[in-house]
């Protein structure tokens, strides 16, 4: 969800992400994962952006993964065999804190190969990188700020300017998603419009993931469905049970008993 959530914003705020992580103004398109495919691609948690002259790998974490380097160099050259005359510029974005030291590995070496990459960890950037561009907003409670839920009014504040429906709509949806890695659910619900949430491309597709597992169309049973279903993704990512009570809006107990339901599955 988390990963679903962050490439929605990437691929529709291409612009503002190219302002962040490029410090320049150019025109960014969606590159397909499938034009650097040699073996299947972990296509969920890559995002490929692409000019003239450059491509912009961003990988999202919510966990440290000791396979981040190996999979950045992969994808250098899986990018250079593909296009040899662009740049790339690779940056692995951690989302929640952590004291892991593997959130602070920006090369990949194997003998005499050595491979460099950029890693941003949230927590540390500046709250106010995120306040002026919508496809940022939703990453700024994450961000090094003294209190997360001002910040979250800040940005329902800065949502509330938006002119365009269908992008507040999203924009609302995804910063209350991410808002679930650091704020109690009620906390969310009262600063963020629900009712805007409910319109968003990323509810939709929640109430979609309920209608997969066959309830019918448009029932609140479907809905609950795709969320326990997300959540129980998140448990096999290896989310906490509280991070999943947050994202989810399910209580400890719910959570508690799909984890269970999960550790039986895996032992059969």
């Amino acid at each position: 969800m988390f990963d679903n959530t962050c490439k929605f914003l990437a691929e529709n705020f291409p612009s503002n992400f190219a302002t962040w992580l490029l410090g320049e103004e150019i025109t960014l398109t969606k590159l397909s994962p499938k034009e650097l495919s040699v073996e299947p691609i972990r296509a969920d948690a890559l995002i490929l952006l692409q000019s003239d002259e450059l491509v912009l790998h961003i990988e999202f974490q919510t966990q440290p993964d000791h396979k981040i380097p190996f999979r950045m160099a992969d994808y250098r050259l899986r990018a250079y065999r593909r296009f040899p005359q662009k740049r790339m510029r690779q940056v692995v974005i951690y989302l929640c804190r952590t004291d892991s030291e593997l959130v602070h590995e920006t090369s990949f070496t194997l003998e005499e190969t050595f491979h460099r990459f950029q890693v941003i960890r949230l927590w540390e950037q500046p709250t106010e990188i995120f306040l002026h561009t919508p496809g940022l907003l939703p990453f700024a409670v994450l961000s090094n700020t003294n209190s997360q839920t001002s910040t979250l009014q800040e940005v329902a504040a800065q949502i509330e300017n938006i002119s365009d429906r269908n992008v507040q709509n999203n924009v609302t949806a995804s910063a209350a998603l991410l808002a679930g890695l650091v704020l109690e659910e009620e906390v969310i619900k009262r600063l963020l419009r629900r009712d805007i949430m409910r319109e968003s491309v990323i509810y939709q597709s929640i109430k979609a993931e309920g209608r997969e597992e066959g309830r019918e169309e448009g029932r609140e049973e479907g809905i609950e469905e795709g969320v326990r279903r997300v959540a129980v993704n998140l448990l096999k990512d290896g989310m906490s049970t509280e991070v999943v009570v947050r994202a989810t809006g399910l209580t400890v107990e719910q959570v508690r008993q799909l984890q269970s339901t999960q550790v039986e599955t895996q032992g059969e």
